[in-house]
């Protein structure tokens, strides 16, 4: 094989993950939106029955979650995930809210 031949195939490769990637990406943007909706059903019915927005104890335990499923970087991913869904209110008109 060349060396024109296995930069070819390595490019090839490389295009094919990320592409690969890109597609993650985009299932991760709609979980998160469907989280962010399930999220502010939950604050509003929370709300409603007169309770807090938040619930820390609830939020510690996503944030252990996310630790043990990716060790010390989860902390920040889960604490990005949380703030996301905390800033969605029922009423508010973010792509997060409307994304179906």
């Amino acid at each position: 094989m060349s060396d024109t031949e296995g930069t070819h195939t390595m490019n090839n490769a490389i295009e094919g993950d990320r592409r690969e990637i890109d597609g993650l990406d985009a299932r991760i943007i709609e979980l998160l939106g469907q989280r962010a909706r399930v999220s502010a059903r939950i604050q509003k019915s929370r709300i409603s029955a007169g309770g807090p927005r938040t619930v820390l104890a609830r939020e510690a335990e996503v944030l252990g979650r996310y630790q043990d499923g990716l060790g010390a970087t989860g902390t920040p991913i889960a604490m990005n995930v949380l703030k996301l869904c905390r800033g969605v209110s029922p009423t508010t008109d973010s792509a997060l809210a409307t994304t179906e």
